[in-house]
């Protein structure tokens, strides 16, 4: 049970912790964009290779595979220390690279050593969002804040992805890494002003101990939760689409260079943001189309878009076509975001969406491991092309399965659409 708070029935606008922390996450996802941007663009000028690409891609993708780690933790310990110790963390761990580069120090073999402490801090991120917006918003307000958070988020990956290669050809990569520390610092005072609220004594023991005791029980409860739903298959489509993007994002610093030079692939790493914000921005309007089918259709043109964003001879019609093919991914994530909250009790949350991030996510860094092998050896365009299977897998599943083909709108999803089962409250 969820303790009283006051600010949680107001309008999403009058919500002072909601705007905090939505304020937070817009400056944090800057530091992002732009340590990711710096690092794998400075990974490829050190090195031309794309098989190091992804491994430090692999890398700075790892919290996906690691979120159950984090989602007990979420669950049990108090939420602001944990928030803002990621983004203390991650601000001073940034600044290792302008100073080994003004050392002379620089180098790949660096990089690859201080990138899995970046990845480390990042690891309680998702499952605090999950759990903290039902906390610090009303239920019947939860597509809306969902929307807004990642139209926000979404929003300022696209500018920062698409800018940040406009600020490697003018200042070079390891000016980035100084702006990331102050966004950073800023995020964690934003982050240290919100009021949230304590899950209920009855339902959680933040005692270390107790944590450390029931980590696996934790863990196994959040596995026995998702076991025999919906949700196991659809974390297995989205396994397959995540892996389809791990190769994309290993060959593009490649692919964009291609094409024209680092201001190119910071637009493609921007059009691909901008995909997800214009599909975060429609996805309440699909509250009300069954999500099955809205799985088919979208994921079934996004894949075409991908795959002709590829094969066009114009530069930007790639950019254009490879945007519209994350629309669908925008949409299916605010979707997806309301499905847990309405469907799962507000004290697993954390656990529930790490197990489902970490089970679909994991193929994200595998993805881009094998990318960037497959980007030296059959070419960074083929590779590209190839990965547009992807979204074009989970359209063709989804339309096969007739359990998931009739699943119903999200508005009116009941735990029992999905086989969630609910525990007896009495």
């Amino acid at each position: 049970m969820i303790l009283p708070n006051i600010g949680r029935d107001h309008p999403l606008r009058a919500n002072r912790d909601f705007r905090r922390f939505v304020a937070g996450q817009f400056v944090t996802n800057a530091g992002d964009s732009l340590y990711t941007v710096a690092v794998l663009w400075l990974v490829f000028e050190l090195s031309g290779s794309t098989t190091l690409v992804g491994v430090a891609n692999a890398v700075l993708l790892l919290p996906w595979l690691l979120q159950a780690v984090a989602g007990p933790i979420v669950d049990r310990f108090p939420v602001k220390p944990l928030l803002v110790g990621s983004q203390i963390v991650q601000g001073v761990v940034v600044l290792v690279f302008p100073l080994a580069a003004a050392a002379g120090r620089l180098g790949v073999d660096l990089m690859l050593g201080v990138v899995p402490i970046l990845m480390l801090a990042t690891l309680v991120m998702g499952p605090i969002e999950a759990t903290l917006v039902p906390r610090i918003v009303a239920d019947d307000r939860l597509p809306q804040a969902n929307a807004a958070l990642t139209t926000v988020t979404l929003g300022l990956d696209m500018v920062f992805d698409a800018v940040g290669g406009g600020l490697i050809a003018l200042f070079g990569p390891t000016a980035l890494f100084l702006a990331d520390a102050v966004t950073f610092a800023l995020a964690a005072l934003l982050f240290a002003r919100i009021g949230i609220p304590r899950i209920s004594p009855d339902d959680a023991d933040g005692s270390v101990a107790a944590a450390v005791r029931s980590y696996v029980d934790d863990l196994r409860e959040g596995v026995e939760v998702l076991r025999g739903t919906a949700f196991v298959e659809l974390v297995l489509t989205t396994a397959v689409a995540n892996f389809a993007t791990g190769v994309t994002l290993a060959v593009l610093p490649a692919f964009g260079d291609a094409v024209g030079g680092p201001a190119v692939y910071g637009l493609l790493l921007g059009a691909l943001g901008t995909g997800r914000l214009l599909g975060s921005v429609v996805g309440p309007r699909f509250e009300r189309v069954r999500y099955g089918r809205f799985l088919i259709v979208g994921n079934g043109l996004a894949a075409c878009a991908w795959l002709a964003s590829v094969l066009v001879p114009s530069t930007a019609l790639t950019i254009g076509l490879f945007a519209l093919a994350w629309i669908p991914a925008g949409a299916s994530g605010v979707l997806t975001s309301t499905l847990n909250q309405r469907l799962f009790a507000a004290d697993r949350l954390g656990r529930v969406s790490a197990i489902k991030g970490t089970a679909s996510g994991a193929t994200l860094p595998l993805g881009s491991l094998l990318g960037g092998a497959l980007g030296d050896a059959i070419g960074h365009g083929t590779a590209m092309a190839l990965a547009a299977a992807g979204f074009g897998f989970t359209a063709a599943y989804v339309l096969v399965r007739p359990r998931l083909r009739g699943l119903p709108t999200v508005a009116s999803a009941e735990p029992v659409d999905f086989d969630v089962r609910v525990a007896d409250e009495s």
